[in-house]
């Protein structure tokens, strides 16, 4: 069996971690399997579907390198939908109601009430002819009803979740087709997995209900339900829900506006929730090769979004300058490789750049101590060894040694008590800049 797996979003809004985190499971997985990944946009709400969306959709999923084999779109299939629908009325399985929401909600009042769960009563079922044609000359429009086969129960086993068993009674039959015509998310989804040959459905476990709806909706186009596999959601790191401050930043905001390289994202979101410790990779292969839904949690996935600045600067540790060069203009491979390690993004660059390039204001304390140091800078060239023939020179000559010896040189070669290591550095900064500095020039 070739594994075929969707990522579907409804491009209605922008993509999010918890959005990304279905797509990139779902990606892994084919991956690993040497399957088939579909994008299908889910645009059968067209009020509020954008190309906008459709396009930032495929440009977030792209700069996570979650690259997909095949991509449709639902706002093209729905003469097939609407033959479907046929089938299910000529069937019995999709029947007209007419209720209007005011009156669903006070059913479900009167049912909470008197302590009865809260499930569509089937109202519709029971309409003579008369009866809908006098809903209708009032101007009413049926919504239509999928009618579940009761008593009975869905079960399966799902790949994270174990066996699962829904009772069919304790859930209303679904609204399939709104008032105004226009499908829901859960006929079309059905279809589409079963045009597409869907091998598994792995998503959030907000949709074990939904799916066993689907299941029922499954059978009763005569095809057998896919795979499931449900996993636990995201939560900020206290359990609160996601929010601007706990993960719900669109994709495109953690690109744009945070500056965080992609691997950092993928590495987070492929461990939170499993057994693995999350770890920064800079390469994908590792997490596909050891993708295994045994390994994800029941429980609340926990999100710590200050973890992705953590993984952000290692991976940016560990990465190569041919990986960066197209991205920095001004930096050569020794710039990379003496900045990387005091950066915790790559726009950070832009700061040391700036030192090494000056105009930068010395900080110095001590001017006598400084002049000393400025004749005592070893004469020609300077390289990777001038910085600690230097120093020696100075420490025997002024006594001075240790963090008095090293910070006051830092701070007035570049304004800073911190940074990269000045044995590399020095040779970026240049002889005559260093001996500006030394005499406290802006240089």
């Amino acid at each position: 069996m070739t594994v075929k797996v969707r990522f579907a979003p409804s491009p209605t809004g922008k993509l999010h971690l918890g959005n990304i985190r279905a797509a990139l499971v779902n990606w892994m997985y084919a991956r690993q399997q040497g399957g088939t990944f579909f994008l299908r946009i889910d645009d059968t709400d067209r009020e509020r579907s954008t190309e906008e969306n459709v396009d930032d959709i495929k440009k977030d999923l792209t700069w996570l390198g979650l690259n997909w084999d095949e991509t449709f779109r639902q706002s093209d299939r729905f003469a097939r939908y609407d033959g479907v629908v046929d089938k299910l009325k000529a069937d019995g399985r999709l029947y007209a109601c007419y209720e209007t929401a005011e009156e669903l909600e006070m059913k479900r009042k009167i049912q909470l009430g008197r302590g009865k769960p809260p499930v569509y009563d089937r109202a519709g079922l029971s309409l003579t002819d008369d009866e809908k044609a006098a809903y209708e000359a009032e101007g009413r429009k049926p919504h239509w009803r999928f009618k579940l086969n009761l008593p009975g129960r869905v079960d399966w086993t799902d790949l994270i979740r174990g066996d699962v068993s829904i009772d069919l009674e304790s859930l209303s039959d679904p609204i399939l087709i709104r008032e105004d015509g226009s499908y829901l998310y859960t006929l079309p989804s059905v279809v589409d997995d079963v045009d597409y040959g869907i091998t598994h459905i792995v998503r959030g476990e907000d949709h074990v209900t939904n799916s066993a709806v689907q299941v029922e909706i499954f059978e009763a186009l005569g095809a057998r339900a896919p795979e499931m596999a449900h996993f636990a959601l995201l939560t900020g790191k206290g359990g609160e829900g996601l929010s601007k401050r706990y993960g719900a930043m669109s994709i495109g905001e953690y690109r744009d506006e945070a500056g965080l390289e992609p691997m950092s994202v993928v590495s987070l979101l492929a461990r939170v929730g499993t057994s693995e410790p999350i770890e920064a990779f800079a390469d994908v292969q590792p997490l596909i090769d050891a993708f295994d839904f045994g390994k994800f949690g029941r429980s609340t996935a926990k999100l710590d979004t200050a973890e992705l600045e953590h993984l952000n600067a290692k991976i940016l540790h560990m990465t190569p300058f041919e990986k960066v060069a197209d991205r920095l203009e001004g930096v050569d491979e020794a710039m990379w490789e003496t900045l990387k390690p005091n950066l915790e993004k790559l726009h950070d660059i832009r700061e040391w750049l700036a030192i090494i390039n000056g105009p930068v204001e010395p900080v110095i304390e001590d001017a006598a101590h400084m002049a000393k140091c400025h004749d005592l800078l070893p004469a020609g060239d300077i390289t990777a060894d001038t910085w600690k023939a230097w120093t020696d020179v100075i420490k025997a000559e002024t006594g001075v040694k240790g963090r008095g010896l090293f910070m006051p040189l830092r701070q007035a070669l570049t304004g800073q008590d911190h940074g990269p290591d000045m044995s590399a550095l020095l040779p970026l900064l240049g002889r005559d800049k260093v001996l500006a500095r030394l005499m406290g020039k802006s240089a």
